[in-house]
């Protein structure tokens, strides 16, 4: 039995290699944001419920300025490579550093809007651009 297992582990080489070589851009990155969330200790953004303290982690894909009843917000979508969801800050126009392809964590409370998942204001630190483990 012990020769089946040292057979099999460079076939899983082979067979990682192989899908990497023929996975997308999107997919590769996909694929290190997951890696990355599970070894920061952060929750998947997949796996949060609508009320749950969450602290998750991701790359920011957009960020636009868009008014909640009257008052400026500043909104970007966090990707994790499990889902996305939506960080809000409420009076605000602009936040230096909160730029598209910026990584952050954010800790909050997670609420959903127009059918997806929203943190309001939360805590947040900024990571370095970028891929890679920093």
């Amino acid at each position: 039995m012990s020769g089946d297992n040292s057979s099999d582990q460079p076939q899983g080489r082979l067979r990682r290699m192989f899908s990497r070589l023929t996975s997308s851009a999107e997919e590769l990155q996909a694929e290190e944001l997951r890696q990355h969330t599970a070894e920061s200790g952060c929750t998947p953004i997949a796996s949060c419920g609508d009320r749950d303290l969450v602290t998750v982690a991701g790359t920011l894909r957009t960020v636009t300025l868009r008014p909640r009843a009257g008052v400026p917000a500043l909104e970007a979508e966090l990707f994790d490579g499990s889902d996305a969801l939506d960080v809000v800050w409420l009076g605000r126009r602009s936040i230096v550093g909160i730029e598209p392809g910026r990584r952050l964590v954010a800790s909050g409370r997670i609420s959903h809007a127009r059918g997806r998942r929203v943190l309001f204001n939360p805590r947040y630190e900024l990571r370095p651009a970028g891929h890679g483990s920093e």
